[in-house]
């Protein structure tokens, strides 16, 4: 289920929407520059699909974006459960750092193959938390304050689309804006 919940950025509790509509979600988000679509795959995908079944079975959507926006790196990101000890450490310390604020000197563009992860993104005095699931195609313009979360147990792949390469321009924001707002799992158990 994707859905689009909308919240004062000064006061988490003042949920303003709550949307599964899709054109519900796009219009909301074009007000702040953000694109919004959904794709269709060419054929069915196994959930265990290797990177270059993705890559293939996306490729003209793939090819369309890249060439309408320069786009020169693309690869597949997966988030995946950690096993306990030190990977579930890593994992833990690593969702912590997507859950603070930050922005990217390029687009943030995300196409979700499986899984479900939660963008939130920073703009016109709100935060706008959208949970993405297969199927969502997401672009954000670069210097939009956002985070993310894949929640306490991360299932999530996604195809990513750079100009610059890996990781160009991560600035971390101060403060904790991002902790005041819901995580995914508390998203997710909202009625």
């Amino acid at each position: 289920m994707t859905l689009l919940q909308v919240m004062a950025a000064c006061d988490p509790g003042a949920i303003r929407l709550r949307s599964e509509d899709p054109e519900v979600i796009r219009a909301q988000l074009l007000r702040i520059g953000v694109r919004f679509s959904r794709w269709r795959a060419a054929r069915r995908i196994p959930v265990d699909a290797d990177d270059a079944t993705i890559l293939n079975a996306y490729r003209s959507h793939i090819d369309h974006v890249s060439a309408e926006n320069g786009y020169r790196v693309v690869d597949i990101r997966r988030l995946t459960p950690a096993p306990a000890g030190p990977g579930q450490r890593r994992s833990r310390a690593n969702r912590e750092k997507f859950r603070r604020r930050h922005l990217h000197e390029e687009d943030v563009v995300r196409f979700v193959v499986g899984g479900v992860g939660c963008h939130y993104l920073h703009a016109a005095g709100q935060v706008y938390a959208l949970v993405c699931t297969a199927g969502d195609l997401l672009s954000v313009p670069s210097r939009t304050g956002h985070w993310f979360d894949a929640g306490a147990d991360p299932l999530y792949t996604s195809v990513r689309f750079l100009r610059a390469g890996e990781r160009s321009g991560v600035r971390f924001q101060p403060g904790e804006t991002a902790a005041r707002f819901p995580t995914l799992d508390d998203l997710l158990a909202l009625p």
